[in-house]
């Protein structure tokens, strides 16, 4: 993974024309990845790397970070948030896990649950899941749409007028200084298959495991549909998605975590100047300590 950082982030930048197609999208790692071992230590440095970063934007507090994590089951969501944020300050960013609307969160638009979950200024904001559910799991299952309260629906024109208010909602939060970064973490039908298996045969980690999930594996190709047409829509120069193939781990960490620390990089946050009474406050304070 040492090739030029505009050339690592086209490749898994899912294109602003509208023109993405999943099938152009492996779900392996591309030719050339480096061995397990090599990936862990790029991992290692680059978790480094980001909590340096993140210290940089909590003492500056101009700029805020979402960054989104969008899969199927079993992709990876938890353990990759988990893995790269590992050797990031707790008070330094926030993870938020979006499960069904509350009856309260039902009585208002689909955006403002995720509004009021934004990070400030300094922070870094994890949604696992998001408002990309709205076209999503509801997209696929519209009954559950009866539940939102809404006067008129139109299933020809609804998920285009939420792809709109999602475009608009994040260019407002990029024009705000949010810097938006979101991820797909691409897992193939054969490798869910095989983890879910892992779920039920492992008693550690049959408590991840719901029959429920297999609902959703059998519809597996109007999800695929769903996360092309909402890939296509979404994906803006302001709020780029990122399509990372996730059949393997310590790729899918590894690159998960490059993306991030490139972005910022790009934003450069730095620690404030000192003015000149700040200096000398600072020089009154260590005299003050010396003579203890």
């Amino acid at each position: 993974m040492s090739d030029a950082k505009p050339e690592f982030l086209q490749r898994h930048r899912v294109p602003f024309d509208g023109q993405f197609s999943v099938r152009d999208f492996s779900c392996d790692p591309p030719a050339g990845t480096p061995s397990k071992k090599d990936l862990e230590g790029e991992l290692d440095d680059l978790v480094n790397r980001l909590d340096k970063l993140q210290q940089r934007l909590f003492a500056d507090e101009r700029y805020a970070v979402l960054t989104v994590f969008q899969a199927m089951d079993a992709a990876g969501k938890d353990s990759t948030i988990r893995k790269v944020f590992s050797g990031v300050n707790p008070a330094g960013f926030r993870v938020h896990a979006f499960g069904r609307p509350s009856e309260l969160e039902l009585q208002h638009d689909f955006l403002q649950r995720v509004v009021t979950r934004l990070p400030e200024r300094g922070k870094i904001g994890i949604f696992n899941r998001s408002h990309y559910e709205e076209v999503l799991v509801v997209r696929v299952h519209p009954e559950f749409l009866a539940a939102q309260h809404l006067p008129d629906v139109d299933l020809k024109r609804i998920w285009d007028e939420r792809f709109e208010s999602i475009r608009n909602f994040e260019q407002h939060l990029a024009r705000s200084r949010t810097v938006v970064v979101k991820f797909w973490l691409n897992v193939s039908r054969k490798e869910q298959k095989q983890r879910f298996m892992s779920r039920i045969e492992d008693a550690d980690k049959n408590w991840k495991f719901r029959l429920g999930d297999l609902d959703d594996r059998e519809r597996w190709d109007d999800f695929q549909a769903a996360y092309e047409s909402m890939l296509r829509a979404t994906s803006r120069q302001w709020a780029p998605w990122y399509a990372i193939p996730a059949d393997d781990k310590g790729y899918m960490r590894t690159a998960v975590a490059r993306i991030l620390v490139e972005t910022l990089e790009g934003v450069n946050p730095e620690f404030p100047t000192l003015d000149d009474d700040r200096r000398r406050e600072l020089q009154e304070g260590l005299k003050r300590l010396e003579q203890e």
